[in-house]
């Protein structure tokens, strides 16, 4: 089993239940695959690290990684001529999702990026558990309904931000519409 882990940028700590649920990880042989950014990403590769796990696949964005603590395998995404910024780190995270199995996300509310990945997961049906600082909390989600009630919890203008990077509100709504059966006539 993979699972794909990620997180906010300003999530830098691991707690103690974050790191027992990376124990849990460690202790069922999953392999993880994480970013190579800072915060989040760097934390649980320093706890890997430090845990001496070596079942990691570090993912990055196009020819180098910002951060492989471990000096673990890399994937290195081929990115489209001319992305950059949150969309240049964007196809690293998709092809994430598409190899993982399970998604763990630490989320602060405010990040774009976490909350994209968390959709990318729903789109392949794929559940995740997400650890949720500003109320240090985690919930299990698989579907966009278990997701929309974590946004309750979020304030309105880091929705609305976050809204402006990715339309996020458009996104659930496609993944949230019934598919139409093809009839053959």
């Amino acid at each position: 089993m993979k699972v794909f882990i990620g997180g906010s940028r300003n999530i830098n700590r691991l707690n103690d239940e974050i790191r027992n649920r990376l124990h849990n990880i460690v202790k069922q042989g999953f392999e993880v695959l994480v970013g190579d950014a800072n915060g989040a990403d760097k934390a649980v590769q320093k706890y890997f690290l430090e845990s001496k796990y070596n079942s990691l696949v570090v993912y990055c964005s196009g020819e180098t990684c910002r951060n492989n603590l471990g000096s673990w395998k890399t994937t290195k995404v081929e990115t489209p001529m001319g992305a950059h910024g949150l969309k240049f780190y964007m196809v690293k995270d998709h092809r994430m999702a598409i190899d993982a199995d399970y998604g763990f996300m630490l989320w602060d509310g405010k990040s774009a990026g976490t909350l994209n990945n968390m959709l990318n997961l729903i789109k392949q049906n794929k559940k995740l558990l997400i650890y949720f600082s500003p109320k240090k909390e985690f919930y299990t989600i698989s579907s966009t309904e278990d997701l929309q009630k974590i946004l309750t919890l979020c304030a309105h203008d880091s929705l609305a931000k976050i809204d402006k990077k990715i339309s996020y509100s458009n996104i659930i709504k496609e993944i949230s519409r019934p598919k139409q059966i093809q009839l053959s006539l």
